[in-house]
């Protein structure tokens, strides 16, 4: 069966990284359909995630295949009923026409609404940012389609595992 999955990896912050993450997906022909990095903590390391679509065999060979990397210190599929995921998006929306006024009434209390907030405005234009779900922010962007979408900007999930148990550490010793 064919399903969206998360992978979560701990890197070594180091120069190339991620084009050996990304070649070893393109290399398989197999698709990213969001990535997410970031250092850590610790400046050492940066945590990735990545979410592709596929069946079993392909999640089983990705972690294999990642955990064959010398600069990945550990690599786990992320569990979606124990894992946190967040998107991050701006969004720069028109706020003209006719009826401006209730236009921009009806934007303002739709980012109220999401739990968003307003990082620019003008006479004709407002940016906002929404953080959530992927399913939130999709559903943000499809309620103010009709106003205008001037520009968006939308990060990949990122994730994090609940409770202690599901705690993404580095794993390898190895500084090769």
């Amino acid at each position: 069966m064919v399903e969206r999955f998360a992978v979560g990896l701990i890197l070594n912050n180091r120069f190339g990284v991620l084009d050996r993450i990304a070649g070893l997906y393109a290399k398989r022909c197999y698709n990213i359909d969001a990535i997410s990095a970031g250092v850590t903590e610790n400046p050492a390391y940066t945590r990735m995630t990545v979410v592709s679509t596929g069946d079993e065999y392909m999640k089983d060979q990705v972690i294999r295949q990642l955990e064959k990397l010398i600069d990945v210190r550990s690599v786990t599929l992320l569990d979606p009923d124990s894992t946190a995921f967040a998107q991050h998006m701006f969004i720069k929306m028109h706020l003209t026409g006719n009826q401006r006024g209730s236009s921009k009434h009806q934007v303002l209390e739709l980012i109220n609404e999401y739990g968003g907030k307003i990082v620019d405005f003008g006479e004709e234009y407002l940016t906002a940012e929404i953080t959530g779900s992927m399913e939130k922010v999709d559903s943000f962007i499809e309620k103010v389609r009709d106003f205008g979408i001037l520009e968006l900007s939308r990060s990949g999930d990122i994730a994090i595992g609940l409770g202690i148990e599901n705690t993404l550490r580095v794993e390898k010793n190895n500084e090769e």
